[in-house]
């Protein structure tokens, strides 16, 4: 039987938690790989679970906190040249490379490595996996894949050492995949799957030594077009899965791997709430699935109404993040116009009634936006505060293919376009030196409220 090797490689940055982070679309490809006969061979550098670094770190173990989440196994690496002027350990988290060696060596004769990438600015970690990698199995076909490849692709196919740059596939046609690795003469028992078959098939979450949560997503794309975020260029048709698949997924994990805890990744999760997540969670009910939900992405506030929030409480969803973003209705008009006067309160009010406290909901407010203000950020966080709700800052990324791009390229204070490093949100790219200089006293203030 042909093998595969499936990489999800480091994470190289000045900060990164697990917090419901699994390579989904990696996992979906090693579930259709798996079905049409390969032999398929998971290598995740981010696994906190990975067995040779639980037995040698097991003093210093990073801990799993609530839910299945936590840190990571850190070392601190020198900073990239570009970065070197950023007063900030920079590390690199996951395994270590002579682990991640010794996996790659216990593998003979693979067919095909496929590599994913999540954010852009962690290319250094893709490169330096590839690079082992070909090493390791010279003259093996080496195919990248994932968001730094859709977003980045004429970087990637210059500095990641990939064979090939696969930025044409996503969760919406990974069943194309084989006719890509045909071109590279990989024998396939079984033809590929129709379109409508990508969800056919179950994430390969049972490759991993112990399942802490299962990441779920039933929908792709979304119907709003924030100028902010990419979701439109990496999925341009809002899609859902039919609610019996993603009920029969929940259950098959719940009951065949003891999973209590589930991540949501839609972008618009409540959308149409009646016709999809409303059976979904209805049904699950029903069946006496007693689990707990988590919505990392966020959830969209004006679809929480008082039905839709008692459901939310009773089905155990437990992690409430609201898409806030800024309370400032003017920006919301020209940014995203998912919120109108009101709908925030009205949101946290129908939680408060359904039995969430104040501790329990958190709001996203973005903040280093081209031309925000850091008083317009910090109204934003007394505001979300006043309204019940706790604030969680989300650093602005500016990336490719975002009608805020251009605006972006226009006044960051680093290169962004030449090089994705400076994608990095840490850095908050669009915000001046001086509103810099201003930071400390916002975090302050958010950690003065979330510790109170």
């Amino acid at each position: 039987m042909s093998s595969v090797i499936l990489i999800n490689p480091w994470i190289y940055d000045f900060a990164a938690h697990d917090l419901w982070s699994k390579p989904l679309g990696l996992l979906y490809i090693a579930g259709l790989l798996r079905g049409m006969g390969l032999n398929v061979h998971l290598i995740d550098c981010m696994d906190k679970n990975n067995p040779d670094m639980v037995k040698s770190f097991s003093a210093k173990k990073p801990v799993v906190k609530k839910y299945g989440t936590g840190k990571y196994f850190r070392e601190e690496i020198e900073k990239p040249g570009s970065l070197k002027d950023i007063p900030r350990k920079y590390s690199r988290y996951g395994i270590k490379p002579d682990i991640y060696r010794r996996l790659l060596t216990s593998i003979e004769k693979p067919s095909a490595i496929l590599v994913t990438s999540l954010m852009t600015y962690w290319y250094p970690g893709v490169i330096d996996a590839i690079k082992i990698a070909r090493e390791i199995h010279p003259g093996i076909p080496v195919i990248l894949g994932g968001i730094y490849a859709r977003l980045c692709p004429d970087h990637a196919r210059e500095y990641s050492g990939a064979d090939y740059v696969a930025n044409e596939i996503n969760l919406d046609n990974i069943s194309s995949l084989p006719d890509i690795l045909r071109r590279y003469d990989i024998p396939l028992s079984r033809h590929a799957l129709s379109l409508h078959d990508n969800f056919s098939f179950y994430p390969a979450f049972d490759t991993y030594n112990k399942i802490d949560y299962v990441t779920i997503q039933t929908s792709t794309g979304c119907p709003y077009s924030c100028k902010y975020c990419a979701s439109r260029f990496l999925y341009p048709v809002f899609k859902r899965r039919d609610p019996d698949d993603v009920i029969s997924e929940i259950i098959h994990w719940h009951t065949k791997y003891d999973v209590t805890d589930f991540a949501f990744y839609d972008d618009a999760l409540l959308v149409d709430s009646d016709r999809h997540i409303v059976p979904i969670l209805e049904k699950l009910r029903s069946n006496n699935i007693s689990v707990r939900f988590h919505t990392p992405n966020a959830i969209h506030v004006k679809e929480i109404t008082p039905d839709i929030a008692r459901l939310l409480f009773s089905s155990g969803f437990t992690t409430i993040r609201l898409g806030l973003e800024t309370s400032d209705m003017d920006m919301h008009r020209d940014l995203d116009k998912k919120i109108a006067l009101g709908d925030f309160e009205a949101a946290v009010k129908n939680l408060n009634e359904a039995g969430y406290s104040k501790k329990d909901i958190g709001a996203y407010i973005l903040m280093g936006l081209p031309g925000q203000s850091v008083e317009s950020v910090t109204e934003t966080v007394i505001f979300a505060d006043k309204a019940g709700a706790m604030p969680y800052l989300a650093e602005y990324s500016p990336l490719p293919e975002t009608p805020m791009w251009e605006v972006s390229v226009a006044c960051a204070r680093f290169d962004i376009k030449s090089d994705p490093i400076f994608h990095n949100n840490c850095l908050l790219s669009c915000w001046s030196d001086e509103q810099m200089k201003k930071l400390p006293a916002l975090k302050t203030l958010v950690k003065k409220i979330r510790e109170a």
